[in-house]
């Protein structure tokens, strides 16, 4: 990973760099606080490594912690598919792994000091009626009935509260801040409600449970978090989060805020991903076609890969949407570097070359990746009946097809040249079947001593050692670019982001190659091996096509 010091400054790096320098904080301490309600996704990438690469940049550090504060929608699971999903990223928190309830305790006898200093009351308004009370942007809110409650009054009630005596809903402990604020936040917001729920980890210890506003805010101060980096639908929050700190006098983070992101072609709520697994939309939260991490690692993407589309999109202010294929590109340079190239038929036509001797098999040599000079070479089985890409022939050529047809030449990729002498329709769909063909024998490599131009060249695979695979081939979950808006994205759903294809047939030396292994399928793009796969099922998912677009644009744009 590239150290810190090469990635250029950003207006959070401006707000570190002065508060450093004017003594407001000695150090940087920041923390990612994933809620653990579901799988993490590209946008939470953003934030972890933003977070912590500000902690490496400044010789700080960076704490893991889980707002487990809502047990009805949380699970152990998606806590161990986070902790996962960071290491792999290639991210580490050491030994800083903390959670909102480690300070459930704490939080109380914070509320508790609220109370006592009049800042803080139990209020029996149900939600319908605290959000009829709270009042609009252009309209005051209510004051509750319950609002001048005495603080023994309170107190007592709070007791009760977390003894269990009450039913769910039946009362809130609220902050007692301005109902006719400007900023709907500081009309006195809820700090605990009554929920008798299991938690994952206190188990029933507890049946009230602090809202996010109000944990947030003081687990930051608890462990000495520095600058509390989120994103800007919390910018509305900060007066809060102020508010909460100042009125207890305790340790005061800074909370900054900064763009979200937001990716063509993706949805990034976690309600709408959740809706995609739970209605079977895909086949879990890491289907290839998710925008979640693990989602991704399954579909191929590296953690090098997205590391640098993190560095590259860079930190705003203000939101906007990145082009996916940014992403794609980010991909593509790193694969371009480290996959070696392979051949791979995915819908298979059957050549006879019937000038070529029935028994005979040569080897030839292939480089294993032209990017890479120590990636070395590898031998390719030649003979007498090979496939090609059904695509690569046109029985009726248009203009510029430069690929196989009747009497054309065409190269073989580190093979011949081959010249179509004869077509095999199927009588009764007419479809081809199979072509026959005859080889140069002067042409072995595909070169050609004499200097004759030959414009196409085909990759094929040796229809005696081919071995069969599934081959999977996805593409954007959504039909359309922006999906944050609409009531049904559902409706967006891309009928064509999954062709599942079998009876592929691939070069001899992929039957060994191993889970999460990538590849470039020569003129296909680059693929990588499922987890799916098993030595009797070889199963290989496309990570991304070779056309790059995003590439296109950028030249586009430097001429300009």
């Amino acid at each position: 990973m590239d150290g810190p010091e090469t990635k250029p400054s950003n207006f959070i790096h401006d707000i570190i760099d002065r508060d450093l320098k004017t003594g407001k904080y000695d150090r940087v301490h920041t923390r990612f606080p994933p809620e653990p309600n579901g799988y993490l996704h590209i946008g939470h990438a953003k934030s972890i490594c933003l977070n912590f690469g500000l902690a490496a940049r400044y010789g700080g550090q960076c704490n893991l912690r889980f707002d487990d504060t809502n047990p009805i929608k949380e699970e152990t699971e998606y806590i161990e598919a986070i902790k996962r999903d960071i290491r792999w990223l290639g991210f580490d928190w050491e030994d800083r792994e903390f959670y909102a309830s480690d300070y459930f305790e704490q939080l109380y006898k914070y509320a508790v000091q609220l109370i006592k200093a009049g800042k803080a009351y139990v209020c029996d308004l149900s939600a319908e009626e605290v959000r009829a009370y709270r009042g609009t942007l252009t309209e005051p809110g209510r004051e509750s009935p319950y609002r001048n409650r005495s603080v023994e009054e309170n107190l007592d009630l709070f007791e009760r509260m977390r003894a269990g005596e009450f039913p769910d809903g039946s009362r809130t402990l609220r902050a007692k801040i301005d109902m006719a604020s400007p900023n709907l936040n500081m009309r006195d917001p809820v700090m605990f409600r009554i929920l008798h729920a299991t938690h994952p980890r206190t188990g029933d210890e507890w049946c009230i449970y602090p809202t996010y506003d109000w944990a947030h805010g003081q687990s930051d101060s608890i462990e000495g978090i520095t600058h509390s980096v989120c994103t800007l639908e919390f910018e509305d929050h900060r007066p809060l989060y102020n508010w909460f700190l100042e009125q207890l006098g305790i340790f005061h983070p800074t909370q900054i805020e900064f763009a979200r992101l937001n990716l063509s072609y993706t949805v990034m709520s976690k309600r709408k991903l959740l809706r995609l697994v739970k209605e079977g939309y895909v086949s879990g939260w890491d289907d290839p076609r998710m925008p979640t991490l693990s989602g991704l690692r399954r579909r191929g993407y590296t953690p090098e890969s997205i590391r640098d589309f993190c560095d590259r999109i860079g930190v705003a202010k203000a939101n906007s949407v990145v082009d996916i294929t940014l992403l794609e590109h980010c991909l593509r340079e790193d694969l371009n570097k480290r996959a070696p190239r392979v051949m791979a038929v995915l819908r298979p036509l059957r050549v006879v070359i019937d000038n070529y001797p029935a028994e005979q098999v040569e080897w030839m040599e292939a480089i294993n990746n032209p990017e890479e000079p120590g990636a070395g070479t590898r031998e390719l089985p030649f003979s007498r009946v090979i496939y090609i890409e059904r695509d690569d022939f046109r029985q009726d050529p248009p203009k510029k097809y430069f690929r196989l047809a009747p009497g054309r030449e065409v190269r073989l990729k580190h093979g011949y040249l081959i010249t179509c002498v004869d077509v095999v329709n199927d009588p009764e769909t007419g479809e081809v079947v199979e072509l026959h063909c005859t080889y140069d024998p002067a042409t072995r490599g595909g070169t050609t001593p004499d200097g004759r131009k030959v414009r196409g060249t085909l990759h094929w695979v040796s229809a005696a050692h081919a071995i069969d695979a599934e081959v999977r081939l996805y593409d954007h979950l959504f039909a359309q670019t922006d999906l944050e808006e609409g009531e049904d994205f559902t409706a967006n759903l891309n009928p064509d982001s999954l062709q599942v294809l079998t009876g592929c047939k691939l070069e001899p030396g992929l039957a060994d190659a191993a889970p999460g292994s990538h590849y470039q399928f020569l003129r296909l793009g680059y693929f990588c091996v499922d987890p799916d796969s098993s030595a009797d099922h070889l199963v290989f998912n496309r990570t991304v096509s070779l056309r790059d677009t995003w590439a296109k644009i950028e030249r586009a744009m430097k001429r300009q």
